[in-house]
């Protein structure tokens, strides 16, 4: 009987081995990283420009690239869960250093003075 329970829990187990499915219109990683940049510098300019609509321009971003919102925060809740993410969002920060060569210079200099270790290889 301890054998048939213990072979009953192994095999519950191993058959739920995913927690969430993969979305049906799941973004590629790429093109989440391109959205992910875009919408850091609209975080930015929104910051800097207090009287901006945030939601307005992420929609536009959005729609740009061609993404639905309910697509992309599926993909994105999918990406965290699978723990894909770092890799994006590393990808993400690689676009924004080639939009804005000087925001390497400026992270560098935020990274040694708060003493915070670098996140790019």
């Amino acid at each position: 009987m301890k054998k048939l329970i213990f072979i009953f829990v192994l095999l519950c187990m191993f058959s739920c081995s995913d927690y969430i499915d993969k979305p049906k219109n799941l973004v590629d990683k790429d093109l989440m990283a391109e959205v992910l940049a875009d919408l850091t510098i609209n975080d930015q300019a929104t910051f800097m420009y207090q009287d901006s609509n945030l939601e307005a321009g992420t929609r536009f971003i959005l729609k740009s690239h061609k993404v639905k919102p309910n697509d992309f925060v599926e993909s994105f809740k999918y990406y965290v869960i699978k723990d894909e993410m770092q890799d994006i969002a590393n990808k993400a920060q690689e676009i924004l250093l080639k939009k804005d060569p000087k925001a390497d210079k400026y992270i560098k200099d935020k990274q040694n003075n708060s003493g915070i270790p670098p996140i790019m290889k």
